[in-house]
């Protein structure tokens, strides 16, 4: 029989940082809970009211021990709260040379697909000491990605991306759950992560994708869906060139910026008129019901594969300097869009 334990393997870089957190608060706050009945109880015994008619001698207090009593818990709780913080900001954000691998929740599994376009169902499989970035949705309730070896745990929602992000710390293989109630087989929506040798993961991943790359398939798509008509690369069509627009700042009809990431890209193809890019009419049809959420992963890998995210340069065919962007879209590695403003000069 396995022994109990009080807290799952620790098996992440940020595993043994929020352990190290947990423990301090349950010993800070043991402390300050015993210290605050300990005293209630001696003031209850020591100064009790022998008779009924008995008036206490009255005390103005202390001012430095009020003080003390103040100040300190202060100090001490503020240090952990920006403890605390770093952590947050820490998980929050991902280094941007983290691997991409996009997650979707439909009950009751986990579909699991990465950019050289392999897919697997209720399995991860992640190189061991390289930084990881779950990209994640719903195809229909509400479910959240928990991997309790890691400490990380991120809820999964219909109709928006959420992210989170780990660095396995050592080989094995670990449980993963759905951590809100889905429906009846919510208990069966479980699977394993699989940490390999950096050597082992790529044996893995050389036995490739019989379809491609996940940018290949959403290229398939585009010409399938017939955006290449209307999106041309030459600056010629009646939307927006696509080439570069990665991480690009977007200037819109409403004279708002936003910037070219997933969540604006699925957006722009299931509700293409909610954020018109300025310079051009809402002619895109919406694609809302004919597209599955693998396929728009699919159409977000193709544009993303474009071109770089904002801070690189594509050189020009003819091996001039670089583009600076179309109407509308900064150019890039900026972060305004004031030179692309429509009429002006």
């Amino acid at each position: 029989m396995n022994s109990m334990q009080l807290l799952p393997e620790s098996a992440s870089v940020f595993a043994s940082q929020l352990d190290l957190f947990f423990w301090v608060m349950v010993v800070l706050c043991g402390a300050v809970a015993t210290g605050i009945a300990a005293f209630v109880i001696y003031s209850a015994v020591r100064y009790h009211r022998v008779r009924e008619n008995e008036l206490p001698p009255q005390n103005q207090g202390d001012l430095r021990l009020e003080a003390a009593w103040t100040i300190t818990p202060l100090i001490i709780f503020i240090g952990m709260f920006g403890w605390g913080a770093k952590l947050y900001f820490d998980i929050e954000r991902a280094p941007n040379d983290a691997l991409d691998v996009w997650v979707i929740g439909k009950q009751w599994m986990w579909k699991v697909q990465y950019a050289d376009g392999q897919r697997e169902i209720n399995s991860l499989h992640v190189p061991v000491g390289q930084a990881v970035k779950l990209t994640m949705t719903s195809q229909d309730v509400i479910h959240s990605f928990f991997i309790p070896a890691f400490r990380i745990k991120q809820d999964v929602l219909p109709g928006r991306y959420t992210e989170i992000w780990f660095r396995a710390t050592k080989p094995g293989q670990y449980h993963l759950f759905c951590a809100e109630y889905c429906g009846t087989k919510h208990s069966g929506m479980i699977g394993w992560v699989y940490a390999m040798e950096p050597a082992e993961y790529r044996n893995w991943q050389q036995q490739g994708a019989a379809e491609g790359s996940l940018a290949s398939t959403g290229e398939k798509l585009f010409h399938q869906f017939g955006c290449a008509n209307c999106h041309h690369f030459d600056d010629q069509g009646q939307c927006p060139n696509l080439r570069n627009l990665y991480g690009r700042t977007v200037l819109l009809a409403s004279g708002d910026t936003v910037i070219a990431d997933a969540p604006y890209i699925r957006e722009s193809v299931l509700e293409p008129k909610a954020k018109v890019v300025a310079g051009f009419e809402p002619l895109m049809p919406t694609f809302q019901g004919m597209l599955t959420e693998e396929q728009i992963i699919a159409l977000i890998a193709y544009i993303r594969s474009l071109g770089p995210p904002a801070g690189g340069e594509t050189p020009a065919s003819s091996g001039s300097a670089p583009r600076t962007g179309t109407k509308g879209i900064g150019a890039a590695g900026s972060t305004s869009i004031n030179e692309t403003v429509p009429g002006k000069k």
